[in-house]
């Protein structure tokens, strides 16, 4: 069972910067890709960052792009989401999932397999 678990969420006035990590327990299963997702309040999930394991291979949503920045660390058991330049319609829960079947829905959250329990950004 992959046991995943966000940190570092918080509140944070508009152009600030947060740094997210999710670590990842021991997993027998391949992983294709680590992602955050995000879901604001009436809002569907949506996909915000993925890499690719093992790769520096990144996908991020328009919305992100040249602010937010996804890494792992070498060993490949926790994820961060590093986030600059924060606006209000960044305000959302932020979960952190892996994919064991690919990375080509990577926007999809139906192609993640385990999901984190959600850390709460707010920007104010």
């Amino acid at each position: 069972h992959v046991q995943l678990v966000e940190s570092g969420g918080g509140s944070v006035q508009a152009g600030g910067s947060l740094r997210l990590s999710c670590s990842l327990s021991e997993c027998d299963v391949t992983i294709s890709c680590m992602g955050w997702f995000r879901q604001a309040p009436g809002k569907e999930r949506e996909g915000v960052a993925v890499v690719v394991s093992g790769t520096y291979v990144t996908f991020y949503a328009d919305s992100v792009k040249g602010r937010f920045t996804i890494s792992q660390d070498s060993a490949g058991t926790t994820l961060f989401l590093q986030m600059n330049s924060l606006k209000p319609e960044d305000t959302a829960l932020y979960y952190c999932a892996v994919a064991f079947g690919g990375c080509s829905a990577w926007y999809a959250d139906w192609a993640f397999n385990y999901w984190g329990q959600g850390t709460q950004v707010t920007v104010s």
